[in-house]
């Protein structure tokens, strides 16, 4: 893989996508894993949610440019697709078994020990934050911590096991078809991107629409029958013990769901940060707004932010241990000036200098 690298400036384009996609065989099947940055630098699992891949799911975030000198600097990133959901991805084989959330979990697992990785930060977005939560705790001496964007942690409720039921089945019957788009892009986002300001779409919902109609409708309805009949987690919530951050859009669909879940992990494990004006896909919608509270988290696992010069500067670049947070004015780190509302919750504390 690529070298690690202390330069002034980092090639997003290069990191975020130019990686490599391996396939990895598991007990439980094939998956396909995208792997970008240094394999020698300390893992960060990523795991998105229901039909989207790693690329419809994260490119927002991680093409922001502050991401770069923070994630992509600290960490080589093992973007994990559900099964089926790659880029180019044929219909999985009916023989196949289905697949349960516990297989899916283990299957991460499987992955970890084909890179040789002891323990991970990981990064999921609703059922791909379920899964991830269920591995935490499957495997908790794995786990460094958690990044959960608009989790769900409940077992489905009725209505949502007959909504999800009547996405099946439109899946099964008519593909992704214009209603079922329709149905996730609800699930993803908020009304306001979704419909704009004069009641046209954004480019995101293009271009979120054209990368729905490159999945496998059966694949996709594999990976929703699993979360359908997940079980509750709230009872092993309460046990785990690994530093979380919470990510929840105010108009997500999961907002209360994603609340209930950081209550029950406690304060001094557990941080929410809820993003105004945005739906369940932070990373997508408001990806700017997740940047300073994983900065924070990250510094207690001594991650910081590298100090980025303009390539023309002829200046050295600031040391990696070093925070950025001095060079910027504090009305700018204001919760309001970032349109995200922090809970009464400490998410620096205990951070190792």
């Amino acid at each position: 893989m690529g070298e690690s690298s202390d330069s002034v400036s980092i090639d997003i384009n290069m990191l975020c996508f130019g990686g490599k996609e391996c396939v990895v065989k598991t007990s439980k099947g094939s998956v396909s894993v995208y792997v970008c940055g240094d394999q020698e630098k300390p893992a960060l699992i990523t795991y998105p949610d229901v039909a989207l891949n790693y690329m419809s799911c994260f490119q927002g975030l991680f093409y922001s440019p502050d991401a770069a000198p923070l994630l992509l600097h600290n960490f080589c990133v093992y973007h994990i697709d559900a099964p089926g959901h790659e880029l180019g991805a044929d219909v999985i084989s009916s023989d196949m078994p289905l697949l349960s959330v516990d297989d899916l979990a283990d299957q991460v697992a499987e992955v970890l020990d084909f890179f040789g990785l002891k323990k991970v930060l990981c990064l999921g977005v609703t059922a791909g934050a379920y899964i991830l939560s269920l591995f935490a705790m499957k495997y908790k001496e794995r786990v460094l911590g958690l990044i959960l964007v608009s989790p769900i942690c409940k077992a489905p409720s009725w209505t949502e096991w007959l909504y999800n039921k009547v996405l099946m089945n439109l899946l099964y019957f008519y593909g992704m078809c214009g209603l079922l788009k329709e149905c996730l892009l609800q699930r993803y986002f908020s009304k306001d991107i979704r419909y704009g300001a004069h009641g046209a779409e954004s480019d995101i919902i293009h271009a979120c629409r054209r990368l729905l109609d490159e999945r496998q409708s059966l694949n996709v309805l594999r990976f929703l029958q699993a979360i359908n009949e997940r079980q509750d987690l709230t009872d092993g919530l309460v046990e785990l013990d690994c530093k979380t951050l919470i990510f929840v859009g105010e108009n997500s669909v999961f907002r209360d769901e994603s609340v209930y879940m950081s209550s029950k992990m406690g304060k001094k494990t557990c941080a929410l940060v809820e993003v105004r004006a945005c739906g369940s896909l932070v990373t997508e919608e408001h990806p700017y707004a997740m940047i300073l509270p994983m900065e924070l988290f990250l510094m207690q696992f001594g991650y910081y932010r590298q100090q980025l010069l303009a390539p023309s500067s002829g200046h050295a670049s600031k040391p990696a241990g070093a925070s950025t947070q001095c060079c910027i004015a504090p009305e700018l780190l204001s919760p309001a000036s970032l349109g995200i509302k922090l809970k009464p919750i400490k998410t620096r504390a205990d951070i190792e200098v």
